[in-house]
């Protein structure tokens, strides 16, 4: 495959700094000082940090506002596909083009200076959404959120905190109260933030640091809740309690998404005149590919037969994410459920699958294509026998779906374990 000169752009770029994740606020405030500050020539902005649900929510925000007509910007990592996908202005995602120019234009402003590929992308974004009109800009954290390249952004419209769990320890700390007081950094003086359901410990820490800058904080359980139905949810929050329908992201956590997207219109509706029905047409209109997302078309799915085969994929990759799967999982014991999984090294794999064990009726392993964290598929597999699988390793998703249709009973199939597994995944859909 031709490579893009965007990619080749890139790459070059990721030789900046001998580390892929190296925390810390002091080269991107360089650099974004000798482009003049574009951090501070942005529309208001959505600053979101948490471990789960903030690409979801991110998703059921922007559905929101362009139900409204408003024009959005949004930021996310990482890329399934390509890299794009990461810097959408005004709804579109960024030209190849366009792209290509505000990179060479960051490598050279940049010079042989160390900076890390994370922190120079985000630089180039921030100056495509500060050089293009619209009317918010939703900004997901990389990781964390006090040393997040992102965090640059002095006065935000909101922040918002989803669930914290544990995750990326080796870089955030390895108590849960640790990693919620990194998350906690995107917490600004006078601004208000949306948090989502967390646990005791998590909210303490939130609470601290809100009260010690003078932080807003508006939160699950203690000034909003909800109640989830069959077909929709009852939202209570400020200004009394309303009816929504279920977002038309499957599972549970989606819900709990949307109604964290509810309580931030709830804060936010002053300022872009948000309407209850309006915010009813966002959620149903949400979109988020990679989760829980069914396959129609492209290489796996055209090796299945008609029908009872389906064929799913779900990029989650940790221990709530695990969780929230077999939730759905639960309400798909009316056949057999097939899973296909592989996972960085860097995540607990046994954790996410644990969950999972009682509900899937066989499991097969393999390795991420062109992905050197990647467990090998004999790692993956014994890190599912230690879950209580039996499991079998596979050299590729092709092989491993082809071994399912040949030898199991029919029922769905899920791919999961990795956003860059449903990354590839999605690529050969293409």
């Amino acid at each position: 495959m031709t490579m893009r000169r965007s990619d080749i752009v890139l790459e070059r770029l990721s030789r900046l700094h001998p580390k892929i994740i190296d925390l810390s606020l002091g080269r991107v405030e360089r650099l974004l000082t000798l482009f003049d500050h574009p951090e501070n020539k942005l529309p208001p902005v959505i600053h979101v940090a948490g471990t789960n649900g903030k690409g979801s929510f991110l998703a059921y925000i922007r559905a929101i506002l362009e139900a409204h007509n408003k024009s959005v910007h949004l930021y996310t990592s990482p890329h399934l596909v390509k890299f794009h996908e990461r810097i959408r202005l005004a709804g579109e995602l960024i030209s190849e083009g366009e792209l290509v120019s505000l990179l060479e234009e960051c490598e050279k402003v940049n010079g042989p200076e160390s900076i890390t590929f994370f922190e120079v992308t985000t630089v180039a974004a921030l100056i495509a959404y500060s050089r293009t009109p619209a009317d918010a800009l939703l900004l997901e954290t990389g990781l964390g959120g006090r040393l997040d390249a992102t965090n640059m952004i002095s006065q935000p419209a909101l922040t918002a905190i989803t669930p914290i769990s544990v995750d990326h320890t080796q870089f955030l700390g390895d108590t849960i109260e640790g990693i919620a007081a990194e998350k906690a950094g995107i917490l600004k003086p006078g601004v208000p933030c949306v948090v989502g359901k967390q646990t005791d410990e998590v909210l303490t820490v939130i609470e601290a640091r809100a009260k010690e800058i003078g932080a807003e904080l508006y939160i699950e359980g203690r000034d909003w809740s909800i109640t989830v139905e069959e077909d929709n949810f009852l939202f209570t929050g400020r200004n009394g309690t309303s009816c929504y329908p279920r977002p038309n992201l499957l599972g549970v956590h989606q819900v709990e998404n949307a109604a964290l997207a509810v309580a931030a219109a709830d804060l936010l509706s002053a300022h872009f005149g948000l309407t209850e029905d309006k915010i009813k047409t966002g959620l149903t209109k949400a979109s988020w590919p990679g989760r829980m997302q069914p396959l129609h078309t492209g290489l796996l799915p055209d090796l299945l037969p008609p029908e009872p085969w389906e064929l799913w994929l779900d990029g989650g990759h940790n221990e709530s994410a695990g969780l929230a799967l077999a939730k759905i999982l639960e309400t798909w014991q009316d056949k057999p459920v097939h899973i296909v999984y592989g996972m960085l090294n860097t995540k607990a794999a046994t954790d996410y699958l644990r969950p999972l064990a009682p509900l899937g009726t066989s499991l097969r392993a393999i390795e991420i294509p062109f992905e050197a964290a990647s467990l090998s598929a004999e790692a993956a597999a014994s890190h599912a026998n230690d879950a209580g699988f039996t499991a079998k390793a596979c050299q590729s998703a092709k092989q491993a779906v082809e071994e399912i249709l040949s030898q199991e009973s029919p029922g769905r199939i899920i791919i999961c374990g990795s956003l860059y597994l449903a990354g590839h995944i999605l690529s050969e859909s293409n």
